[in-house]
């Protein structure tokens, strides 16, 4: 299957994304400052992009213009993976902080998996 080079750009940004966040995601389980390592990686987009699609497509008209071009697509996978890793990896579990909460309804009606630790204040 034959890509066209505006897709092939579009996915390796996105594929950028992914791996930059999974690593912030687990650095972040480590050491407080982990996802500022995948926010500076960020600066390495355009490296990445020109070792998978060899040539640009129209819109791009230069290798600088990749950081400009790519931001939004890279900040989206790299913030939804960095959370996604990091929940994961620190066994998330959500807080209940009112029996009048749309989650703690769900769990008393046996709607869902979730185990939510009951915090009551007030």
């Amino acid at each position: 299957m034959k890509l066209a080079i505006e897709h092939k750009f579009s996915l390796t940004v996105y594929a950028w994304g992914l791996i930059t966040g999974i690593i912030s995601g687990v650095l972040a389980v480590k050491f407080t400052g982990g996802w500022v390592v995948g926010l500076l990686m960020y600066l390495f987009i355009d490296k990445f992009v020109m070792a998978v699609v060899k040539e640009l497509p129209a819109d791009v008209p230069d290798e600088r213009s990749i950081l400009k071009k790519g931001f939004w697509g890279w900040a989206m996978f790299w913030l939804y993976f960095t959370m996604l890793s990091y929940s994961l990896l620190i066994h998330f579990s959500p807080v209940c902080y009112s029996n009048q909460s749309l989650l703690y309804q769900m769990m008393q009606s046996g709607n869902t998996s979730v185990h939510c630790v009951v915090n009551f204040t007030g």
